[in-house]
């Protein structure tokens, strides 16, 4: 299997071994490196990708650094030599509001966790720099929709993660074995290491859960071992190394419904039906003039009071220091969507969990809509039968998150605590937070009615699905159709 490893460096980056600062170091980024050498005491100067221009100073990259490190692995254990990536950035490492808001030192540190990645060595003797452009992409998402990355999320990437023929597409988060969670200065820093996985290991993730399934492929050399290690040239899921994994995945199931709680979507809705040819405009498109701090869009909360909100591709992002440019620039990753897990037995929702801004409380009336028509992506839609079955079955939430913006659209059954909806009024907009009660018996009708969504192709889209007796409409649309 090909594998071009060495292939794309990000215009920029270089790498360099750490260079010495001119005066002392952050001590955010300080506390950061101590971990690191800790762990690598041999190697107190790596290979590191450095943003040319920092993001605080108007650069594109909101990782101000990326450190490769040689892990020679531990034969006891299974974990074979690889290269350990880790990046400088996500957290406070300055603590003076250049690029976070001043942290609490009880509290998180900037957004209160640094990704790592470990990639398998073959034959090359300098480590890959492209895992370095996957980090960056990531970084941007979180810049961008203030979402944070956590252990049991999962990324869908949707090509393979270095550009070659590889069926490693997609990816989990887990907490990074060796270097766990640290104390800085300005807050605790957890380590979210990136793991590399198949198409259906994704799936099998969405429909159960993230440690479900890197438990299982920690089992097994083949599949990354006890320090899950990325293998581009794997050629086996880990249901083609054990069959029986898939029995386990469907008991799980089964058994717990599905730990996933929302995703990053594409997605809008009114109170009377899109245009036939999809063509009739939510928002203006934005244009060049439109970045502008001056500019004045339409006010979202209005617009979903009169019918309608929204969610589009990602744009750009603003830090205090300059501008992030979009993580969907690139095409390598421009459908990227992010999948937050939610480890819990009932369910429970707020403004600021779903949407992730605060909440406006009674500033804001709930407004309530007699009929509701829904547009979402492809990928998006093609979740529904888990959000039904996994989530709304067993007495819990789904939310599809705009990646633009704080607009959400929650799914909810009656027993969801922090719920604004009821029977008598099942539609209600709080804020840029649109909620659906989907009551036990339409479930299973909606259930049975979407049986085909996960077959549906681009080609044959849109696809609209109806309820008049629920005065509920839902279109699923190509996924580069304009929102």
């Amino acid at each position: 299997m090909m594998n071009s490893s060495q292939d794309f460096i990000p215009f920029t980056c270089i790498p360099a071994p750490i260079a010495p600062f001119a005066s002392p170091i952050p001590p955010g980024l300080a506390s950061l490196y101590s971990v690191c050498r800790q762990a690598y005491p041999d190697q107190p100067n790596p290979l590191q990708v450095n943003a040319s221009i920092k993001c605080w100073l108007g650069g594109p990259d909101p990782l101000d650094y990326i450190s490769m490190y040689s892990n020679q692995g531990d034969r006891s254990l299974d974990v074979p030599a690889h290269w350990h990536y880790i990046s400088f950035g996500l957290s406070d490492l300055h603590g003076d509001g250049r690029v976070h808001m001043p942290s609490d030192p009880t509290g998180p540190s900037g957004f209160g966790f640094e990704l790592t990645f470990r990639l398998k060595k073959e034959s090359e003797t300098s480590p890959p720099t492209w895992p370095a452009t996957v980090m960056q992409a990531l970084a941007k998402y979180v810049f961008q929709s203030q979402n944070t990355l956590c252990a049991g999320d999962h990324v869908s990437w949707h090509c393979p993660l270095d550009n070659s023929e590889s069926r490693i597409k997609h990816m989990l988060m887990v907490e990074d074995p060796q270097l766990g969670t640290v104390h800085t200065p300005f807050g605790e820093v957890t380590f979210i290491q990136i793991v590399g996985v198949f198409d259906e290991e994704l799936r099998a993730a969405q429909e159960w859960n993230g440690p479900g399934i890197t438990n299982i492929m920690k089992r097994d050399p083949r599949s990354g071992g006890q320090w899950l290690v990325t293998n581009m040239n794997r050629g086996e899921s880990i249901f083609e190394i054990d069959p029986g994994n898939k029995e386990l995945v469907e008991s799980g199931v089964s058994n717990d419904g599905s730990n996933l709680s929302g995703v990053s979507a594409k997605c809008a809705w009114r109170d009377k039906p899109f245009s036939s040819t999809n063509q009739e405009p939510r928002y203006r498109e934005r244009h060049s003039s439109e970045s502008d701090p001056e500019y004045n869009d339409t006010d979202p909360i209005l617009d979903s009071v009169n019918g309608y909100n929204h969610s589009s591709q990602l744009n750009t992002c603003s830090s205090p220091g300059g501008r992030i440019s979009s993580a969907n620039s690139n095409s390598r990753n421009s459908n990227m969507s992010v999948s937050h897990d939610q480890r819990q037995t009932n369910s429970s929702m707020s403004y600021v969990s779903e949407t992730g801004a605060s909440d406006p409380g009674e500033l804001v009336d709930t407004k309530y809509l007699e009929k509701v028509y829904l547009q979402l992506n492809h990928e998006a839609g093609s979740l529904l039968p888990l959000a039904l079955k996994g989530r709304l079955k067993h007495g819990r939430h789904f939310t599809f998150k705009s990646i633009l913006g704080n607009s959400a659209i929650t799914f909810v059954t009656p027993g969801v605590v922090g719920s604004r909806v009821s029977e008598e009024q099942p539609y209600g907009i709080h804020g840029e937070w649109l909620q659906i009660l989907i009551p036990e018996d339409f479930v299973e009708q909606m259930s049975k009615d979407i049986k085909d969504v996960e077959k549906l192709k681009e080609v044959d889209l849109p696809k609209t699905y109806n309820w008049p007796s629920r005065n509920l409409s839902i279109t699923l649309v190509p996924t580069d159709c304009e929102f």
